[in-house]
């Protein structure tokens, strides 16, 4: 069995000591290594963006609660660091948004998944959604505050780049922050494809996290183009949502959680894994 045929989910599956714990209910020996991925169009982000839209519109009063909530949440910590810290530790926790972000939005994939089923969104629901995925959100975040800290540690070694004199130059200031962006990046990216398509599947789907995770690298490597313009379009709109002191992530956030959702249901094929109940 080659190694494309275990990632693409098609050959037979690991042996029970080399896979997570099994599932309740599932035949762990039965199921594919990782979920199949489909092919997507370099412009298949944009239409995830408009079915976003789409469901803030069809349950404002659930998406823009969590987006306000998401909202408050970035101001009051945005305080602490700035009221408690420096500029550079505000910077900071702007910076580390990228690792909580997917985490906050597990809600607004709930909706989304509500409306799909053709049903009139709760927020009551939704939170019951979110204290049955409790655990696997946890170990997902703790993966991720793993991620951020060595990001953090990696940010204050690039200070060795940054120029001695007391009165740096431009050029010496764009090497500095040019370091600093490309090292960044790294872990932003390595962040990114272990959650574009996870949470939504572990929302969606009886699976385990390595599961999850693992199908969304394989996806995310194999769909560069079409997640490229969607990196574009989450940076776009993180970005209004900060230069609008925050007020504008009301409403980026649940465009952005509701797309995501989208996102997973036309990239991954997971029907291998039971429904969550």
């Amino acid at each position: 069995m080659t190694t494309n045929e275990r990632i693409d989910g098609r050959g037979a599956a690991p042996s029970g000591s080399d896979r997570p714990e099994a599932l309740p209910g599932v035949d762990a020996a039965a199921l594919p290594f990782v979920a199949p991925c489909r092919s997507l169009a370099p412009g298949a982000p944009l239409r995830w963006l408009r079915l976003g839209i789409a469901d803030l519109r069809a349950a404002p009063v659930a998406s823009l609660a969590y987006g306000f909530g998401i909202a408050l949440l970035s101001l009051a910590v945005s305080y602490i660091g700035w009221r408690y810290g420096s500029g550079w530790m505000l910077i900071v926790l702007l910076s580390s948004f990228v690792f909580v972000a997917p985490v906050l939005a597990i809600g607004l994939y709930a909706i989304s998944a509500q409306l799909g089923r053709g049903e009139r969104a709760s927020l009551r629901r939704c939170l019951l959604e979110e204290r049955k995925h409790f655990g696997d959100v946890m170990v997902y975040s703790l993966v991720l505050m793993v991620i951020c800290l060595v990001w953090v540690r990696a940010g204050s070694g690039v200070q060795i780049f940054y120029p001695e004199s007391g009165n740096p130059t431009p050029a010496e200031l764009v090497t500095f922050f040019s370091i600093g962006s490309a090292v960044g990046s790294v872990f932003a990216l390595v962040a990114f494809a272990a959650s574009a398509f996870s949470l939504p599947m572990l929302l969606d789907r009886r699976t385990d996290g390595v599961t999850a995770v693992v199908t969304s690298i394989n996806a995310v490597l194999r769909n560069k183009a079409a997640m490229a313009t969607w990196i574009v379009l989450i940076v776009m709109a993180t970005a209004i949502g900060f230069a609008t002191a925050f007020v504008g992530l009301a409403v980026t956030m649940p465009v952005i959680g509701h797309a995501t959702w989208h996102a997973y249901r036309e990239a991954i094929d997971a029907s291998a894994w039971p429904a969550s109940d």
